[in-house]
């Protein structure tokens, strides 16, 4: 069984102080690494949520011990808040986002996530439902690609990148993982070894698009800071600098004044630890920020 091994546990502990509170909620539980952390230290009941039913089967049987007190709902994070409703729960005691992709995901053949892997292009967290990439990018038009990988990837070779991928595409040649990262590969000129492989940012802007995973995301963290009981904390862990500002952004306008009482906890975004980063380098763009409910 592959398990995802959670980024910044301490810290995310640290911050929601999870012991005696009745009710945590797990916006994205993925295979239940931060949801066993908060059970190993003390927290009585967690609701915990995530889109991928593969991932959430791999939850179910590394929490089996705690099945008692936990509950998993096949849904996207932004739906929680009418899972609560239909629970009647108009109050948690605090609240987790973990906004990254999981080691399941990443390392299963067939997602088309990982550009170290030769899949479909698929790149759909929950494959029940919505396009495929393949499927977006038979629709799609050079230009509109090109602002995809920009805004999305922050990639400063997107148009010759979407280019390169719609003449693939209309050739024929543009039907795994193995030749899109190759497309892009071929359309970037740099020069000796790079750290991080040229084809990363295209395939992160891909994913955000087939996923709509920034859509929304400032109405969630404030539907979440609303459900917030006083002293109840919620914890977002970013990985990218899109996310990390509508987080930042987010939290400090409901500071100021957003209609919720909040107190922000996290000046700066808590980084992982290096030693952290050498065991698990995912953690590496991890960014993680912090607030508190005042009322």
């Amino acid at each position: 069984m592959i398990l995802h091994e959670p980024v910044l546990p301490v810290e995310t502990i640290e911050q929601l102080a999870p012991a005696g509170r009745e009710l945590m909620v797990d916006c994205t539980v993925g295979t239940g690494g931060h949801t066993e952390a908060l059970f190993h230290a003390g927290a009585t009941r967690v609701l915990g949520f995530d889109r991928d039913a593969e991932a959430l089967s791999l939850a179910r049987e590394r929490l089996s011990p705690w099945l008692g007190r936990l509950e998993l709902v096949h849904a996207d994070y932004r739906e929680f808040g009418q899972a609560l409703d239909e629970r009647g729960i108009d109050r948690i005691d605090g609240a987790l986002a973990d906004l990254g992709h999981s080691t399941v995901q990443l390392e299963t053949d067939g997602r088309g996530f990982s550009f170290r892997l030769d899949a479909p292009l698929d790149m759909r967290m929950d494959r029940s439902q919505g396009q495929t990439l393949s499927e977006m990018l038979d629709e799609v038009t050079p230009e509109a690609l090109a602002d995809v990988i920009y805004e999305y990837g922050e990639e400063r070779h997107s148009r010759r990148i979407a280019r390169r991928i719609i003449w693939a595409r209309d050739a024929g040649e543009l039907t795994t993982t193995t030749q899109l990262a190759n497309v892009v590969r071929r359309s970037i000129r740099y020069r000796g070894r790079t750290r991080i492989d040229p084809a990363t940012r295209t395939f992160q802007a891909l994913r955000i698009w087939v996923n709509r995973e920034l859509d929304g995301l400032d109405v969630f963290l404030r539907s979440l800071a609303s459900r917030l009981a006083a002293g109840a904390r919620m914890v977002i862990i970013s990985f990218h600098s899109l996310e990390d500002r509508i987080v930042k952004h987010t939290l400090r306008e409901l500071e100021q004044g957003g209609g919720v009482a909040l107190r922000v906890l996290t000046r700066r975004p808590v980084r992982p630890h290096p030693d952290e980063v050498s065991r698990n380098p995912r953690a590496r763009s991890a960014r993680l920020r912090a607030a508190e409910r005042l009322a």
